[in-house]
């Protein structure tokens, strides 16, 4: 025999599928097996995802499950050109032979009689399944459907919405199961079928959200059912087999209600508590007894269809006493009769003392006035009364049951004689009301998917016996409600608990040979069947613990060791109590029918969804479906929701959108192959095909961003603020892609690959950064970021917006190609005419958790950029953490511009933005270029030579470096041997000087060593010859230069004059730019908690690429946070609606 599949745990540290199948001997000696355990999936393994992104995925259990199964896999030579397939493939026969040998059972109920009859310490064998349709399916089908509504109900609802409209009650709900067990049948043949029933179908079909929505909602549903069952069994000993059992007893009419629903609490939960401990013993029992259970039901149904040919050719007995036209209460008199005459004298009866106090008193008015008489109850099939009860008779509370053919003679008002021995209405009746009281008896269609491992064949056999044991039941139904309405009298019918019949069953006064068939097996029936709710329930509650997407849930997954739902049983008793406390069958019905048409609504949803999806794994052997079949059913479910009860449905579908967003926020992820999933992937198919490649219009602009994150050595996301401001930015509603390039080859970095994506998406969860990860391997960095700007997205789908990082490191960077890679990622957004966001001091950024107080966001708006300055803060003011900030909105006037109409004018078009900004504007006069922007500019160029000079060899760098300090140190020497003593005692105070800095000091002291020796006053003060493009010398040369007096700047501006001279002019100008910009900005904006600013563009001869990076570090000094922003080319917001 075959290996037992079942789902092991795998280690999740390494990624792998959690819901991988293998052979394990030992599970046959007993445990619960996972939920996954009996879905086969034929298709050849895959290599585990070891950094996946936690999502499982498919596993076949018929491949590689166990190292023994490799080593037998292959052992001939005949084969040897497919050798090297063999540790991951099967062959052929191997394949064969387990899938011939596979069984689906899962750890029933079976399996739990055999687990505790089995005490030998050996594994006992798999028994094959062996039941066919009819014991398997057609039965216990048939046992769930036909209940407690059909005994204690039905004749009621004939008698209240009268013929016609029952048989539209009763179309409407078989109708409603019958296109459910259609959708099933497909559902269930479409591959080999797992036992777990409906949550299996709908939560492999829908997915985990979904599927755990409906499977709770379903399990709820059972388990009220379980309430119904019992409150049915309690009604049933109280009222009909021994009344006199009752503990509390009214002393006054009006106390009955009370005292029965009183009765119904105590006497039920001591039933529940007896059905609890019966099913924590042992489920065997529960099972040996229904078979029992059945043949009560099936014995009552021919009782009945008995009794009705039996109406026929000799009616029973059972006379119904009215008042005039009213109906009696026959239960505290013995003849219907207001006077009898005893030997000649006459008498009162009892039923004149109801009325009146005595002989002599004064009696109710409508008693005199009208006589007393007795009618048929069940004046037979061919007596015509069918044409009478045609006919609805809806009432309110309190409403008396009366048979209007009869003669009445006004009296005391009806409401004032509810209290008299009266049969009354004791709930307000309506059509909607019966059709949620009805519908749990058209439920349990899915007895038979619950039992597919047990099947020879379900795939045939769930098909044909479900949708044979509806059109029974439903015929059955269909001529119930026929037959009561020909054979019954409509007072009869409309009296629920028998009262005027002396408390008979009143569909236990029709059958025959007598009424005690019906009513001990109504009683046994609902016996057993809240058995099995209590049996079914905890398992169901288990399965969806086990599955592990609920996490609240997972205590109740453990029980016993032979895997009975302890657990599991406590919570189902705790919620059937629940439904025992409401103590009324009428109240419980539509609560239950919610739950189960919901689970029937998703299983229609599921069979439809798949249909219209015609995804190539839909192949069901049950071809008689339709999509249309499957809409039409989950119409009438959704329909028969708010015809029952509209505030129950609301109740249901808010508990049911609870658990689908708890599931999707905090549930598991699973991968099920679902179809929800194939829906979302036709609707963005969809979608990208009908979005038009070409831009949006201004008004449907939105950032969709392009994150370029830096990873460190371990591939941990460097700068995760980056990730919070993408976050924050989410008011855009756009997409997001988050990327990052590793340098190599991807056959060798594709395990890498997948570990930086990973951590990524690691850590876009703990950012709650909504989006996708792209990890690309490049053979260089700025091949990588080109191919990701050029390809990340698809269709019209694809980012507009780059947001990276400010590279803070890159004067010490020892790899050029790093900043370089910055200014060509710049020219690539620039060429592919998207716009560009950079970070400075992103490390700076508030996370999401922080919540800034009142300051201000500050936008310098230099150059028009298409309005990416003006959106930014207003979608960033959207986010808590910015929402307390204001807008300040800054712009530059030149010396030519009217400083007063452009504030005006910026008001205005900020007014028509709708926006909502302070508005100033800044004047920057032309004045003379300062001696510390051409020392800044000297610097720089000076800084530009050496890199150039150092694109040597390592070896060739290090030489030159020592002819340079040998030269320099000698001409020092000459000119201050001072200041070389002093150079050596700082020398040997830090020996671990910076070696860039060091380098780029020596290299300056060579190039400037002519120029100092032209000017003796140089030599003289050698300290404003040499310069440093250092931060912290720049800051004490500027102090210097600050603090000398004219005389002294003067003479240094002819002493530099010479080197001046040779400066780049354009370069002079764009750092003049950038240190008055950088002294204007910081002057308004050093305590502003973001500061926005134009992105200058790179320059078109990459020879200036150093310079490049010197004038944006020069105009972002003194900033804490920054973002740069430079345009796409075209405009993002616009003043019309």
């Amino acid at each position: 025999m075959g290996d037992r599949f079942v789902v092991i745990p795998v280690d999740g540290g390494r990624g792998e599928r959690r819901d991988s199948v293998a052979a394990d001997p030992a599970a046959e000696s007993g445990g619960g097996q996972d939920s996954d355990a009996a879905v086969p999936i034929l298709e050849y393994d895959r290599e585990p995802n070891k950094y996946g992104d936690g999502v499982p995925k498919e596993n076949s259990p018929f491949i590689n499950n166990t190292d023994h199964d490799k080593g037998n896999s292959y052992d001939g030579t005949n084969m040897a050109l497919f050798e090297e397939e063999m540790d991951s493939n099967p062959m052929v026969s191997s394949l064969l032979n387990k899938l011939a040998n596979y069984t689906n059972l899962t750890q029933g109920a079976q399996d739990h009689e055999d687990a505790d009859e089995d005490e030998s310490p050996k594994k006992k064998a798999v028994k094959s399944p062996q039941m066919g349709t009819f014991m398997g399916v057609y039965l216990p089908c048939l046992q769930n459907i036909l209940g407690v509504i059909l005994f204690l109900r039905l004749t009621w609802i004939v008698g209240t919405a009268g013929i016609l409209e029952s048989l539209a009650i009763v179309g409407l709900c078989c109708s409603c199961t019958m296109l459910t067990a259609i959708s099933m049948s497909a559902i269930a043949t479409n591959g080999v079928v797992p036992a777990g029933g409906s949550y299996y179908m709908i939560s492999r079909s829908l997915g985990p959200e979904f599927g755990g929505a409906v499977g709770l909602c379903f399990y709820l549903g059972t388990t009220f059912a379980g309430s119904m069952y019992i409150l049915g069994t309690i009604e049933i000993l109280l009222t009909y087999i021994v009344p006199k059992a009752a503990i509390f007893v009214a002393e006054k009419k009006e106390d009955e209600v009370d005292a029965l629903l009183n009765n119904m609490r105590v006497y039920g939960t001591c039933c529940l508590a007896l059905m609890a401990v019966v099913v924590f013993v042992g489920v065997k029992y529960v099972n040996k007894l229904a078979l029992v259970f059945l043949a009560c039901v099936i014995l009552s149904i021919i009782a009945i269809y008995a009794g009705v040919i039996k109406t026929i050719f000799e009616p029973p007995d059972f006379p119904v006493c009215m008042l005039g036209n009213r109906t009696l209460k026959n239960q505290n008199f013995d003849k219907c009769l207001k006077m009898d005459v005893i030997d000649n004298v006459t008498v009162t009866t009892q039923l004149w003392e109801l009325f009146c106090k005595g002989p002599n008193s004064t009696c109710n008015e409508y008693f005199l006035n009208n006589n007393v008489t007795e009618v048929q109850g069940i004046p037979g099939l061919a007596s015509g009364v069918i044409s009478e009860n045609l006919w609805s008779k809806y009432g309110p509370l309190g409403m008396l049951v009366e048979d209007k053919r009869l003669p009445s003679v006004g009296g005391s008002d009806p409401t004032k004689d509810i209290y008299m021995p009266y049969v009354i209405n004791d709930i307000t009746t309506f059509f909607t009301l019966l059709v949620g009281i009805y519908f749990p008896s058209v439920t349990g269609i899915m007895a038979g998917s619950n039992r597919s491992g047990d099947l020879r064949d379900a795939q045939k056999s769930i098909p044909i016996g479900t949708i044979l044991a509806i059109a029974t039941t439903s015929v059955i139904y269909i001529t119930c409600v026929v037959l009561f309405g020909a054979c019954i009298e409509g007072v009869l019918l409309r009296d629920k608990y028998g009262d005027s019949v002396k408390g008979n069953l009143v569909i236990g006064t029709l059958s025959w040979p007598s009424p005690w068939v019906i009513v001990i097996g109504s009683f046994f029936s609902c016996c057993g069947a809240g058995l099995q709710s209590l049996t079914g329930a905890p398992r169901l509650l288990q399965a969806i613990a086990r599955d592990g997407i609920v996490p609240f849930l997972q205590v109740f997954g453990h029980g016993k060791a032979n895997g009975e739902p302890t657990w599991a049983l406590l919570l189902t008793a705790g919620i059937c109590e629940i439904g025992i406390l409401i103590a009324s069958l009428d109240a419980v019905a539509p609560i239950l029918s919610m739950f189960f048409l919901m689970c029937y609504l998703f299983v229609n949803l599921a069979c439809a969804v798949q249909t219209l999806l015609r995804t190539p794994n839909w192949r069901p052997r049950f071809k008689y479906y339709h999509w249309a079949l499957s809409f039409l059913g989950m119409s009438l479910c959704l329909a028969l929701m708010f015809i029952c009860s509209w505030y129950y449905a609301i109740v249901a579908m808010a508990i049911a959108g609870c658990i689908y967003k708890y599931i999707e926020y905090r549930g598991a992820e699973k991968e099920w192959g679902d179809g929800i999933r194939g829906l979302s992937l036709n609707a963005a198919r969809y979608a990208l095909i009908r979005l038009e490649d070409a831009a949006p219009h201004t008004k449907n602009w939105r950032p969709q961003l392009l994150v370029l994150l830096n990873l460190d050595s371990d591939h941990g996301v460097k700068h995760p603020r980056l990730l919070s401001l993408t976050t924050q930015l989410k008011a855009g509603k756009g997409l997001t892609i988050v990327g990052n390039v590793l340098e190599g080859t991807y056959l060798t970095k594709e395990i890498e690959a997948k570990k930086a994506e990973q951590n990524i998406k690691s850590a876009m969860t703990a950012e709650r950064t909504k989006g996708f990860c792209h990890v690309v391997v490049s053979s260089n960095l700025r091949d990588g970021i080109s191919h990701l700007i050029q390809s990340a997205g698809l269709g019209g789908m694809k980012h507009n917006t780059v947001l990276m990082a400010w590279p803070g490191t890159w004067k010490q960077s020892n790899d050029p190609q790093s900043w370089r890679s910055f200014i060509e990622t710049i020219r690539e957004t620039t060429a592919a005419h998207q716009a560009l966001l950079v970070a400075k001091n992103v490390d700076s950024f508030p996370t999401n958790q922080d919540r800034l107080g009142e300051g201000t966001i500050d936008v310098w708006w230099v150059v028009h950029d298409g309005g990416m300055l003006m959106l930014l803060p207003f979608l960033l003011r959207q986010h808590k953490v910015w929402r307390k900030c204001k807008m300040r909105i800054f712009t530059v006037a030149q010396m030519d511009d009217n400083s007063i109409q452009m504030k005006k004018d910026l008001q205005m078009f900020l007014y028509h933005l709708r926006l909502d900004a302070e508005v100033e504007v800044v004047e920057m006069h032309d004045n003379d270029i300062s001696a510390f922007t051409y020392e800044k500019t000297l610097v720089m160029e000076q800084r530009s030579q050496m890199l150039k000079q150092m694109q040597l060899s390592r070896t060739e760098r290090e030489r030159e470096i020592q002819s340079i300090t040998d030269e320099s140190r000698s001409s020092i020497r000459r000119k201050n041997p001072g200041a070389t003593e002093t150079s050596n005692l700082s020398r040997q105070s830090s020996p671990m000087e910076d070696t860039q800095e060091d380098e780029a000091q020596l290299i300056h002291d060579r190039n400037t060593a002519s120029h100092a020796t032209i000017n003796d006053k140089a030599d003289a003060e050698p300290e404003r010859v040499h310069m440093t493009w250092t931060k912290e010398k720049l800051f004490t040369e500027r102090n210097r230069n600050r603090e000398c007096n004219t005389s002294v700047a003067v003479r240094d501006l002819f002493n530099m004059k010479p080197e001046w001279e040779s400066l780049n002019q354009s370069n002079v100008r764009r750092m003049h730019t950038a240190v008055k910009m950088n002294e204007v900005v910081v002057n308004k904006s050093q305590g502003a908690h973001l500061v926005l600013l134009n992105m200058p563009g790179p320059p078109k001869n990459r020879g200036g690429d150093e310079n490049y990076m010197e004038f944006l570090e020069v105009l972002l000094e003194g900033l804490n946070r920054v973002l740069l922003v430079r345009g796409g080319g075209r405009e993002v917001i616009t003043i019309y609606s």
